[in-house]
């Protein structure tokens, strides 16, 4: 594209929309550029009354950004949330929400004081009862409209700069498959241009964090729709599987009988309806998705282009990717080498950390395996299988984060891709989230994994790996360390053993008779020394 045509494009463009509470999807909100809603609990903004948070404008990182994204000003979600929100709740202390009006994640309690730890556990493993009240939950979550937020259904530009709201309604699973179809769909470019190389959730290193947050929000609302507060996201451990074990009707849904590309009609997931998968439509029309239906789930698991993922993940490819020390490397794109990211994710070969995103390894192995609705990026979370998925993938970040403990400052500051700086919100999320803010262990935010709960002398373990792996990169310098102290030892001893045999050779007629007291302690202050 030329840079006349760019320039031309930068006049015409026509900024798109996110995902909003519902308390802030109105002309007022919009037109002040506010969301800040009131808490019920005493009907004061963001709960500012009770000392819960109040209304503060949004300080926006200024780090500069990485190269792939050559426009400025052109996507509504550069900068989020900032051309819909200039002013949102700031909560204090543990409380959490857009309004203030929850507990941070790993709290509860009226005063969000009390710490609570749950537990995700492998799907294989829950009881029968278990496993199916998983499966209605999902099932209750496809059929119950989102209480407090709903989706945009016009660009900014068409809601008049916010004079003229258009939104829409929207089940609780969906606004989740929009949420993800949001983050990393293209940026429009007007005509039929549109620009590809821009995801706010892959392909940097918010892709971790970004998911970790979608996860734990995907849980809260589950939680609230069912009033379960203990309910936690299984997941399935696909490492050395032969094959799609979860597809099964007593689990995710086995095979039809006659259309190998559909579910089995004895699953009712065969009877949901994705949105959000025809991109290449949206982009020809410079539209968004509107979570129309759009079809049936599509999987067909093990058919797929066997020369780019020839089989799932093995256990020596998990293990061989946790030892890597750098969570982020080079470009901090899909072609970063020796990135534990860019090698979870499925860009870089799980034997080398070498870049090769002619093959798909890891996560995305797994996505490429399932041939369906799962394989395309924007509508990967139609298929519930994406969350057991993506707990998994959680997992193995947990994983490396108690392996290796690195500080919040390993995570980029700045010249990451647009979105995927430290201290950027993560796009389309309001209450806002930084992706430094989820660098950090799970139990900091209220969850486990079942496997991860090791015996007292395997924790021991792996607390020592670190260290070791640290001790490993010095050795040298340790050995150089130990000669050099070893030499300096010997040389003075051998000083101090020339002066007593000098003081000892010395005449008792010609040696000074010491009586002061200040000489004395130099006596004194020498010998010890």
């Amino acid at each position: 594209m030329s840079l006349f045509a760019m320039g031309f494009l930068l006049v015409i463009l026509q900024p798109a929309t996110g995902q909003f509470p519902r308390a802030c999807a109105n002309t007022q909100s919009l037109l002040r550029k506010e969301c800040c809603p009131p808490w019920d609990g005493d009907g004061s903004p963001c709960g500012e009354l009770s000392s819960r948070g109040s209304c503060q404008n949004i300080l926006l990182s200024q780090a500069p950004l990485g190269p792939q994204f050559p426009f400025s000003g052109v996507d509504d979600r550069e900068d989020w949330p900032s051309i819909f929100y200039n002013r949102t709740c700031k909560c204090e202390g543990n409380f959490m929400g857009f309004n203030c009006g929850e507990c941070k994640f790993g709290f509860l309690g009226p005063n969000c004081t009390e710490r609570r730890l749950r537990t995700r556990r492998n799907i294989f493993q829950l009881t029968t009862s278990e496993k199916d009240k998983f499966l209605a939950y999902l099932n209750l979550a496809k059929n119950t409209p989102s209480q407090d937020y709903v989706i945009a259904t016009g660009t900014y530009t068409q809601m008049n700069n916010g004079s003229n709201p258009m939104f829409r309604n929207i089940n609780v699973y969906d606004l989740f498959v929009w949420m993800h179809y949001y983050a990393s769909r293209d940026t429009l470019l007007g005509g039929s241009n549109v620009w590809r190389d821009i995801d706010f959730a892959h392909e940097a290193p918010g892709f971790l964090p970004w998911h970790r947050v979608f996860l734990l929000l995907w849980e809260r609302e589950i939680q609230k729709i069912t009033g379960d507060e203990n309910f936690t996201i299984p997941y399935w451990d696909w490492r050395d599987a032969e094959d799609c074990v979860v597809c099964t009707d007593e689990y995710m849904g086995g095979r039809h009988p006659t259309n190998p590309n559909l579910l089995s009609p004895a699953s009712f997931f065969s009877s949901w309806q994705v949105i959000c998968t025809r991109s290449e439509e949206y982009n020809s029309q410079q539209a968004l998705c509107n979570a129309t239906s759009e079809g049936p789930i599509l999987r067909n698991p093990g058919n797929n282009d066997k020369s780019r993922t020839p089989r799932l993940p093995s256990s020596a490819e998990v293990e061989f990717c946790l030892s890597l020390t750098q969570y982020e490397s080079g470009s901090m794109d899909k072609m970063a080498n020796y990135s534990f990211r860019n090698t979870l994710e499925g860009f870089a070969d799980p034997r080398t950390a070498i870049s090769n995103i002619s093959q798909s390894g890891l996560h995305n192995a797994l996505h490429i395996y399932m041939n369906g609705s799962m394989s395309q990026v924007q509508g990967s979370a139609n298929d519930p299988i994406f969350v057991l998925h993506h707990a998994f993938v959680d997992s193995i970040f947990e994983r490396w984060l108690r392996r290796h403990r690195p500080m919040l400052e390993v995570y980029p500051a700045a010249n990451a891709p647009i979105g995927h700086n430290r201290e950027n919100y993560m796009v389309p999320f309001i209450p806002l989230y930084r992706n430094g803010e989820f660098f950090k262990p799970s139990r900091e935010l209220g969850y486990d994994y079942e496997y991860l709960q090791e015996p007292a002398l395997d924790s021991f373990q792996e607390f020592l790996i670190p260290y070791l792996e640290q001790a490993r990169q010095i050795w040298a310098w340790l050995v150089g360390a130990a000669m050099v102290g070893g030499i300096v030892t010997a040389v003075l001893a051998g000083l101090i053993l020339a002066c007593r045999k000098k003081r000892r050779g010395t005449s008792s007629e010609i040696q000074p008779l010491l009586t002061e007291s200040e000489d004395y302690n130099n006596i004194s202050y020498q010998s010890n020394f």
